[in-house]
């Protein structure tokens, strides 16, 4: 979901490439982890939708129970006027009817079903929590590992020193408007300046790397009881365990709203191009004006 790559062109070099010329820009350690990153947090977003249908609420605190008042749920309700049913999803006091979507939906058959989230978008496409939860725990050790080793080594090879880390100059106000203006009028990087990393693209990847991955792994672990035995603190620090339910959702949807800005830049700036540049590691350099 992320195409955090690390350019192998020194930009700064006096025979740097020109734009047009094809160049290496992200190493093999990279565009493995890319994809496999990309499978395992799709399989664990469907996986966790499922797990979700189980008590389609979200609360404040350690304790949370149909009684209780959550602050999102999902839901079908029926008019008592007409005696339908319609799908709602209300977050505090505002409700939204998601009627076909949400709450009341139709399965592959046509036959309704009142859960949080449609067949299409969870795993398995059936009812079932427990096999829900062996996928989810499962590509949850794979997004661990796979996170630990990814930040070692993009450690060692100095690629979070090199082309994630944030300067002064880079957080100052003025600077990040000018970056956010740029983006808004699709005026992307070409030649060399290409390889470079902008403040915008290391603060998210960044924020991705080092809070929203590590948040949903630690949040995970603050909702399992077993938690509570060797390291009761990691659930304490988040106010009760639906309190670190919510936070773990949160930082879900957090992540598909990067992962569909990512794809939209993608496509912005070429989607054959970035995407063979991570199959591949090749990427041709966009020409610069004039060029």
């Amino acid at each position: 979901m992320m195409s955090v790559g690390q350019p192998e062109c020194d930009s700064a070099a006096p025979d740097r490439p020109r734009g047009g010329a094809l160049v290496r820009r992200h190493r093999l350690s990279t565009r493995v982890w890319h994809w496999v990153n990309a499978v395992t947090l799709l399989v664990m977003l469907m996986s966790g939708l499922m797990i979700f249908n189980a008590h389609p609420r979200l609360y404040w605190g350690e304790y949370g129970a149909n009684f209780d008042e959550p602050w999102l749920k999902i839901g079908t309700l029926r008019n008592t006027r007409t005696g339908e049913d319609s799908g709602f999803l209300q977050v505090g006091s505002r409700r939204f009817d998601t009627t076909g979507v949400l709450g009341l939906w139709k399965d592959a058959e046509g036959r309704e079903r009142r859960h949080a989230f449609p067949y299409w978008a969870t795993i398995p496409s059936q009812y079932s929590l427990s096999v829900a939860r062996i996928w989810h725990l499962a590509f949850a050790w794979v997004l661990a590992l796979g996170l630990l080793f990814h930040l070692l080594w993009s450690l060692i090879n100095g690629h979070l020193r090199r082309d994630i880390h944030v300067t002064r100059a880079e957080w100052n106000p003025r600077h990040l408007w000018h970056e956010i203006w740029r983006h808004a009028r699709l005026r992307f990087p070409t030649g060399a300046a290409a390889l470079r990393y902008n403040s915008l693209q290391k603060l998210s990847y960044a924020g991705v790397l080092f809070i929203l991955l590590p948040l949903m792994i630690v949040t995970g672990l603050a909702m399992s009881p077993a938690t509570d035995a060797w390291a009761p603190i990691v659930t304490e620090a988040f106010g009760g365990r639906q309190s670190a339910r919510s936070v773990h959702f949160i930082a879900a949807f957090l992540l598909i709203a990067f992962f569909l800005v990512h794809i939209v830049m993608v496509v912005l700036a070429g989607p054959f191009n970035e995407v063979r540049a991570m199959i591949s590691g090749n990427y041709r350099l966009p020409k610069e004006k004039g060029e």
